[in-house]
C-alpha cells in the first residue's frame, strides 16, 4: 500500500472514529491499542492510519473472523477512501462481508437502477425470487452488538411481501457496516434494505439536491418484492436528511427514525460552518463532488425551512446529542417546533452519542416497530431492556 493521499488532521480522526468503532462494537480497549500506534496519516506505509488498522483487520481475517475484520478494514478507509490505501481497505471490507455473507441465505446483494448507475445494496426479507431462509450459526457475531439469537431466521416470506425497513448510515457508513441486521428482521416482521449514501461506498450518485431521490429509487427496485406502501425509513446522521425531502413527496414512506440529522442552519450558517471540523467539510466535499471551501454553499439547498418541515405528514423519531460538534442544536429545535409528531431522545454526549449507543440502538428499533406496529412482545422485550440500559 504506497502512494500518496491527502493527509486528514490525525487528532480529529482520532477523536471522531470512535463514535464509529463504538457503534460497530468495537471496545476501547481494542481501538485505543490500534490508535496508539497512529503516527501518521500517510498512504498506507509503516504506523499510518490505514496500515494500524487493515493490519488489525488481516489479523482477524486469519482467524476466520470475517465480521470482525470487515469492521477494522471499515475504520481504514475512515473517513473516505482519499487514497489508494483506503480505497484497498474499503475494497476488502465489502470483500470479506460478501464471504461472511455467502453463508447466510437471508441476506442477498440487489442492485438499484439509478442515471448514474446501479447503486449496490443489501436486502432480506424479500419475497419470490430472493433465497431461502437458513444458514449456519453466525457465532454470535451480529452488527454494532445487536444480540440475534435467530441470525439465521430471516429470508423472504412465503405468504406475503413483508413492510419494508429502509436503512442507510451517514458519510462515512458503508451498507457492510449495518447489513448483518437484516437477518433479525423476520422476527420484528419487517423486510429490509440497506443502502448508502450518495457518494459513499458502492453508490455512484452525487450528494447533491438530487439525492433524495434514491430513497424511492430502491422503493421502486423491490416494490415487488416488499410491502413498499408501508415503508419506515432508519436514516441516521446525514441519511435522515434526506429521508425527510423523500417523505415529503413519497407516500410510501410512512415513518422516518433518525440520530444526529441535520435540517436547516448545518447547511446556511456560516458561523456554524467555521466551527465545523475539518474532516466532515473535506468528506462532505468528496461525496458533493467540490472542495471544502464550496461545500456549503453547494449543500445549501438541502436545507428545510420550517414550512417544509411542517408538510411532512409521518411520524419522525430522532436521537439528538447536547454537545453535538457537528449538528446544530437550532436544527434539533427546529424540528420541534415545525414537525406535527416527533419523538425525541436527547443524550448528553458529543456527535453520535458513542457513551449511549446501546440505547440509541435499541431506541431507534423500537421507535421503528411502535411506528410499523410490530409484534408487541418484541417491542415489551425492547422496551424492558432499554429502561434497564437507562437505570445504569
Amino acid at each position: 500500500m504506497t502512494g500518496r493521499a491527502p493527509a486528514n488532521d490525525l487528532a480529529e480522526l482520532k477523536q471522531f472514529v470512535v463514535a464509529q468503532a463504538t457503534s460497530q462494537g468495537i471496545t476501547p480497549a481494542q481501538y485505543g491499542a490500534v490508535l496508539d500506534g497512529v503516527v501518521d496519516d500517510g498512504d498506507g506505509g509503516p504506523g499510518s492510519w490505514v496500515r494500524r488498522w487493515t493490519e488489525a483487520g488481516d489479523r482477524l481475517e486469519r482467524e476466520g473472523r470475517l465480521l470482525e475484520a470487515g469492521r477494522y478494514y471499515t475504520m481504514a478507509r475512515f473517513p473516505y477512501p482519499s487514497g489508494s490505501a483506503r480505497r484497498e481497505a474499503e475494497q476488502r471490507a465489502r470483500d470479506v462481508f460478501a464471504r461472511w455473507a455467502a453463508d447466510f441465505p437471508g441476506i442477498e446483494r440487489i442492485e438499484v437502477p439509478t442515471a448514474a448507475g446501479p447503486v449496490a445494496a443489501w436486502a432480506g426479507g424479500l419475497t419470490a425470487g430472493g433465497p431461502s431462509a437458513g444458514g449456519p450459526s453466525a457465532g454470535g457475531l451480529t452488527a454494532g452488538g445487536l444480540t440475534a439469537e435467530r441470525l439465521s431466521a430471516g429470508g423472504p416470506s412465503a405468504e406475503r411481501p413483508k413492510p419494508l425497513l429502509l436503512m442507510s448510515g451517514g458519510i462515512i457508513s458503508l451498507k457492510e457496516q449495518w447489513a448483518p441486521v437484516l437477518l433479525q428482521l423476520a422476527e420484528f416482521g419487517l423486510a429490509g434494505v440497506v443502502t448508502e449514501m450518495p457518494g459513499v461506498g458502492e453508490n455512484p450518485l452525487p450528494y447533491d439536491l438530487t439525492a433524495p431521490a434514491l430513497l424511492p429509487a430502491v422503493l421502486d427496485a423491490v416494490a415487488d418484492r416488499a410491502d413498499t406502501a408501508r415503508t419506515y425509513a432508519l436514516a441516521l446522521s446525514f441519511s435522515g436528511n434526506l429521508a425527510l425531502h423523500a417523505a415529503l413527496t413519497d407516500p410510501r414512506i410512512r415513518g422516518v427514525v433518525g440520530a444526529g440529522l441535520p435540517v436547516h442552519d448545518f447547511f446556511t450558517d456560516r458561523a456554524w460552518h467555521a466551527t465545523v471540523p475539518r474532516v466532515t467539510v473535506d468528506t462532505l466535499a468528496h461525496l458533493a463532488r467540490t472542495d471544502a471551501g464550496s461545500v456549503f454553499d453547494a449543500l445549501a439547498p438541502l436545507a428545510l425551512d420550517p414550512d417544509r418541515l411542517s408538510k411532512v405528514d409521518v411520524p419522525v423519531g430522532l436521537v439528538a446529542s447536547a454537545r453535538d460538534e457537528i449538528i446544530p442544536p437550532s436544527d434539533t429545535d427546529r424540528l420541534r417546533r415545525s414537525l406535527r409528531s416527533l419523538r425525541l431522545r436527547v443524550h448528553d454526549d458529543v456527535h453520535g452519542s458513542p457513551r449511549f449507543f446501546p440505547q440509541t440502538r435499541l431506541w431507534t428499533l423500537l421507535t421503528v416497530l411502535r411506528m410499523s406496529g410490530g409484534p408487541l412482545d418484541r417491542r415489551l422485550a425492547l422496551g424492558a431492556e432499554l429502561r434497564a440500559l437507562d437505570r445504569r
